[in-house]
């Protein structure tokens, strides 16, 4: 029996009625090209092969590879492929034709800039399911004034559009993690919907913002932006950054870029 690696951050799930349930979650059919992230001892390999769908497992751990072409051995639409998933090139598995759904159980450790790394392959995935952090789940579909909304909910939410499915116990994996799970799914948005004329300038805007919580959005970009436009982009200059809505950020990033031309 394969171990879990810390270095990897593996937890397996071993729960059954989990696994199926997010197997049901991800609305996978035989039409689809799946692309599982971290497929593990295969568990939820398993669900989706029996959707019919064509199933590419991203694998890092090499001692797993062998484990799962002999558990897949007679699986005509299972392949696996020995990489990094932060540093893979996603649209390199889609078509114009036929973009990609992916899911996962990620590794805590890495979840976010994976995500963001996933993001840049927007334009060739129909959609995305993931096990992650309970806590990284809040953030990321957290509405503006809570506690959880941050720079991370921002860009996050610029780009895709977040919905929390359920919450997953850690006795549900082998070992235990130390921290509760969520599923959550995750749906690109169309280029022209929020439309930042410079998604950089977005970012650069949104991290300063973050950069102190406790302070007023005026102050904290009074040093790097004009803070004259924060009143034509109809946004409160006395406000904490949490309040302002990823709408709000977009404008005033597009007012900023105007300026600056």
């Amino acid at each position: 029996m394969h171990r879990a690696r810390k270095r990897f951050g593996q937890n397996f799930l071993h729960d059954q009625h989990i696994i199926q349930r997010i197997g049901n979650s991800t609305g996978v059919t035989a039409a689809d090209h799946v692309v599982e992230i971290g497929p593990g001892r295969g568990a939820l390999t398993e669900v989706l092969l029996a959707t019919g769908a064509k199933v590419t497992a991203i694998e890092l751990d090499r001692d797993l590879l062998p484990i799962l072409r002999t558990q897949f051995f007679n699986a005509d639409n299972f392949t696996v492929i020995e990489g990094d998933a932060l540093r893979f090139d996603f649209s390199t598995l889609a078509t114009a034709e036929k973009p990609i759904k992916l899911v996962g159980n990620l590794p805590y450790n890495i979840s976010t800039p994976l995500i963001f790394h996933l993001l840049e392959h927007r334009n060739h995935i129909i959609d995305m399911h993931f096990m992650l952090q309970k806590e990284v789940v809040d953030r990321l579909c957290a509405e503006p004034g809570t506690g959880a909304y941050s720079k991370l909910t921002v860009m996050a939410q610029y780009y895709c559009r977040p919905a929390w499915l359920f919450n997953v116990p850690p006795g549900a994996f082998t070992p235990q993690p130390k921290v509760d799970s969520a599923i959550i799914r995750l749906v690109p948005r169309p280029a022209e919907e929020l439309n930042a004329k410079d998604a950089r300038l977005l970012s650069r805007l949104v991290r300063t913002a973050f950069s102190q919580r406790r302070k007023t959005i005026r102050n904290n970009l009074k040093n790097d932006f004009d803070i004259d436009l924060l009143e034509k982009a109809g946004i409160d200059a006395g406000a904490r950054p949490e309040v302002i809505s990823v709408t709000d950020y977009v404008r005033l990033s597009n007012l900023i870029a105007e300026a600056s031309q």
